[in-house]
């Protein structure tokens, strides 16, 4: 069957983590293609082969697979986008508000009209996405599957979630969580979305003032951190409250250092 993408995906950025075969990196460069996404990254991976991947990224995928940018981690990889979704099969415990892919590919149409970076994140063929890589992700994507075949063949997944997020970018579909629009329907008024990077930034000051008021608990605060990693990955702050909240944790901080 053959697919027509009316709507170049631009801000998109596909990233595969621990790929194990080069020939789904070549498959995974044609969907992109198909889609009008020219952006794709590769973490750490197991071989990275290009003649390999080649044939099976056939002369449509070629210029993607070419341009495809090479990093050691994924927090490097999505330092740079307002919106990371990593997909995830397996449901349950702390993974919490997974969204279905036409759900997903509303809520990146959202953040393409605020200006906003996104990041499509796509664990490895075998195990996926590990526990701590999925901490980077603001969003969890799964994709609904039959019986007991859950795990899709990377390429497809790749295909599949650029479908939705193209469909919804042609359909203009909005939701809840779209940000207030500036008076010309762009981009919010105020400044731009928040990058991966700065996201992280906040994180470690937030959970540094959770500590200092003794909010986290136990061992693992990471765990115990992951409600409010949840709420700002759905806030889609912009830059102006990313600098209040900084600004908010240096002073409990320093208020409560200065009373001890």
């Amino acid at each position: 069957m053959l697919l027509r993408c009316s709507v170049p995906l631009h801000a998109v950025e596909v990233v595969l983590v621990r790929t194990r075969f080069p020939e789904n990196i070549g498959m995974a460069a044609r969907a992109c293609a198909n889609m009008g996404c020219s952006r794709l990254c590769l973490v750490a991976p197991e071989r990275w082969e290009i003649e390999k991947a080649r044939p099976l990224a056939t002369p449509k995928g070629l210029p993607v697979l070419e341009a495809t940018r090479v990093v050691p981690t994924l927090a490097e990889a999505v330092a740079g986008s307002s919106l990371v979704m990593g997909t995830t099969a397996r449901l349950g415990g702390w993974r919490q508000s997974v969204l279905t892919a036409d759900q997903a590919g509303s809520v990146a149409a959202q953040a393409v009209r605020a200006g906003d970076g996104i990041s499509l994140v796509f664990g490895s063929e075998d195990r996926g996405l590990s526990n701590e890589e999925l901490l980077l992700c603001h969003r969890l994507v799964t994709i609904p599957t039959a019986g007991e075949a859950s795990s899709l063949n990377l390429a497809q997944a790749v295909l599949l979630l650029l479908y939705e997020c193209s469909r919804a970018q042609r359909g203009g579909t909005t939701g809840p969580e779209t940000p207030a629009p500036g008076p010309d329907g762009g981009a919010p008024t105020g400044a731009r979305g928040i990058t991966a990077a700065e996201q992280e930034r906040l994180m470690e000051n937030f959970k540094a003032m959770l500590l200092t008021l003794d909010v986290l608990h136990g061992d693992n605060p990471e765990y115990f951190l992951l409600p409010w990693r949840r709420l700002f990955g759905r806030a889609h702050l912009r830059r102006h409250e990313y600098d209040a909240l900084m600004g908010l944790c240096r002073q409990v901080r320093n208020k409560l250092g200065n009373d001890c």
